[in-house]
């Protein structure tokens, strides 16, 4: 049989290409109008907006590159469609080959199911990683024109890095419930819960006067050090990454204790 991490990267060939152009062309066709807010031309629309709101969305500072970018293009727009990615990638993993009737096939084979689900997994890794690679070079291609030239190559680098393990949390929070219950839906359902969930206390918690909220919220700890403005922040990707392993360990757990046959 063929090593289940090259098989699985060349079955999802065309949908991680996809993915990863579409990613880019959206966070550099973004990234292209911060001449126009810098200049003033979105502001008074801001301005409309309520204090409570624009803090939420971190709109407050678009007039600089770090500030526009933060808020619009890597604060809403790119982790959507990567999330997508990972969310969908982490649901098929599984729950997929599962309701495909794929999987019997799979571990009838001389593979163990630690290695199926180490093998899915490091497949979604790869694709983070491309994706993220893929928004990188689409942001520094447009730098000098869309005069973000005030955002290093290191903090561009650090934003994307974030990105990348945003991707592999929310993917491996679907991994984990279609290792669990092996089913496609509830995979989907609940990763995109705790998407919606999360990332709602980690923009609103200031709001609410519960700021510990936002400690439990992975874009909190994608974004809330601001790379753009402060580079590596290393004590939160630290967290992510410590959140990865224990999802992961979880579900390597808890498939092996289930009963396929049922």
């Amino acid at each position: 049989m063929p090593d289940v991490l090259t098989k699985t990267l060349w079955d999802g060939r065309r949908g991680l290409a996809g993915f990863a152009a579409g990613t880019a062309l959206i966070g550099a066709a973004y990234a292209g109008f911060y001449p126009q807010v810098a200049d003033g031309a979105m502001g008074q629309t801001v301005q409309g907006f309520s204090p409570a709101l624009r803090e939420a969305l971190r709109m407050d500072d678009l007039a600089s590159a770090a500030g526009y970018l933060g808020s619009s293009v890597f604060g809403i727009i790119v982790p959507l469609v990567a999330v997508i990615f990972g969310i969908t990638t982490g649901t098929r993993a599984i729950a997929g080959d599962e309701e495909a009737g794929y999987l019997d096939l799979l571990v009838a084979h001389p593979v163990s199911r630690t290695r199926l689900l180490l093998h899915r997994f490091a497949a979604l890794t790869v694709g983070a990683a491309l994706i993220a690679g893929v928004v990188l070079l689409a942001m520094l291609a447009v730098r000098p024109g869309a005069r973000l030239d005030s955002i290093s190559v290191g903090q561009f680098t650090a934003q994307c890095l974030a990105l990348a393990l945003l991707i592999v949390v929310f993917g491996t929070v679907a991994m984990t419930i279609g290792a669990a219950t092996g089913s496609r839906p509830a995979a989907l359902a609940g990763t995109a819960g705790v998407a919606v969930l999360t990332y709602a206390a980690g923009t609103a918690a200031t709001q609410l006067d519960a700021d510990a909220l936002r400690y439990a919220s992975p874009f909190h700890y994608y974004i809330g050090g601001e790379p753009l403005r402060n580079g590596f922040q290393w004590a939160d990707l630290g967290v992510l990454t410590a959140v990865v392993a224990v999802l992961l360990s979880i579900a390597v757990s808890t498939f092996n204790r289930r009963d396929l046959t049922s």
